[in-house]
């Protein structure tokens, strides 16, 4: 399923980089970033909004997603999740109404099945991305639920290639066959990609939908 390259265990967590983030403000651009990507994914999510949902976002930084959520009309819950502490309490800080929870995603059990899981810029941060992929089929859809993911690192989008020494971050770089492959592994039907926003030698975002 391809081979993972720039993942050196010399480099300090993604945690420790997006905590430093949130302490200096840089959260706002990604949530800037990342719009027109997010809006993307809301598009294709509308047949699964259409009827009352719970939504968990994965990696939710400082929860401009969950938010973004809430305030579709058949949203009964939102959720965040971060490993980043700061990136929590800032989610915390911003919106009293939703939950955030600030823990490790491979050890985390969530207290409900989710309709729907979101996650963006992600998963390549994980040395072993079909664990998280397993679990979040296993145990945290329900049955009919829907998986969607977005990253912008990957091997075909070359502007990335060199994101791992460029942010000093460990990033499991892989073809996009590679996450279609996982999402086939874990069980996901329906399996569905793009590449959104793709423009001169950027390749776009490239999300991921799969059904359970």
């Amino acid at each position: 399923m391809g081979k993972t390259i720039n993942f050196k265990d010399t480099y300090p967590s993604a945690i420790t980089l997006f905590s430093k983030w949130a302490e200096i403000g840089k959260d706002e651009g990604m949530e800037k970033g990342h719009a027109k990507s997010v809006n993307f994914m809301f598009d294709k999510l509308k047949p699964f909004l259409q009827t009352p949902f719970s939504v968990l976002d994965v990696g939710c930084g400082n929860g401009w997603v969950v938010r973004k959520f809430k305030e579709i009309e058949t949203c009964e819950r939102s959720l965040g999740i971060d490993g980043a502490e700061k990136m929590i309490l800032k989610a915390q800080s911003l919106d009293s109404e939703n939950q955030y929870v600030c823990a490790d995603i491979l050890q985390w059990s969530p207290p409900q099945q989710f309709n729907i899981i979101h996650s963006m810029e992600v998963l390549y941060y994980l040395k072993n991305p079909s664990e998280l992929i397993n679990t979040i089929y296993s145990n945290w859809l329900n049955q009919k639920g829907c998986f969607i993911f977005g990253i912008d690192h990957y091997t075909e989008n070359l502007p990335s290639i060199n994101w791992p020494m460029e942010c000093g971050v460990n990033m499991n770089t892989q073809p996009i066959d590679y996450w279609l492959t996982n999402m086939k592994e874990a069980g996901f039907k329906n399996i569905q990609h793009w590449q959104s926003g793709a423009k001169d030698e950027w390749m776009g975002t490239l999300v991921v939908m799969g059904e359970k």
